[in-house]
């Protein structure tokens, strides 16, 4: 997967304690965004689902969940609902931001996004716009976002779980 960066503790990018992977790559190109190098989906560092798992392990124990942030986590959502599953196996929550509104991500055909959602517990989703921006707001930037809670999809997050954890550790 390409990443931007990775925060291996960050208090701003969700409730508690988080370990933050920042995804490169964003198609969205917002006006006013505060993160304009993650945009080239050329850009940053390679690195693998079980390299980034062997960073959370090493802190586990001082973090509340992860936070799958960007440029945008759903143009690499199959690789992200991986490392999402198995972060929730050493018993952390997920937040995943998007520039996608939760009703496009229904509708959309990214592969794996379907599995990205029901890995995710707290969805922070919507376009920045710089004219309804608000720094009053928790974890976003612009009126328009939501915080959607998703933890209450057990039976998506079941059936993905199953097949995404079966092919995490069968290769």
């Amino acid at each position: 997967m390409r990443l931007a960066g990775i925060l291996s503790e960050s208090i701003v990018d969700g409730p508690g304690v988080r370990f933050v992977v920042f995804a490169q790559g964003c198609l969205h190109h917002c006006p006013g965004c505060h993160n304009k190098a993650t945009w080239d989906t050329k850009g940053g560092e390679v690195a693998t689902v079980k390299e980034i798992l062997k960073k959370i392990k090493r802190r586990v124990k001082y973090i509340r969940g992860i936070t799958l942030s960007g440029g945008e986590p759903f143009l690499q959502a199959e690789e992200m609902a991986q490392l999402a599953y198995a972060a929730r196996k050493l018993g952390l929550d997920i937040i995943t931001y998007t520039g996608y509104v939760y009703e496009e991500l229904l509708q959309i055909d990214l592969p794996g996004s379907k599995d990205l959602l029901g890995a995710t517990d707290m969805l922070i989703e919507g376009p920045f716009i710089l004219a309804k921006k608000d720094i009053s707001l928790q974890y976003r930037g612009s009126s328009n976002q939501r915080i959607i809670d998703l933890s209450k999809n057990k039976e998506q997050r079941q059936a993905c779980n199953i097949s995404y954890m079966t092919m995490l550790y069968s290769s």
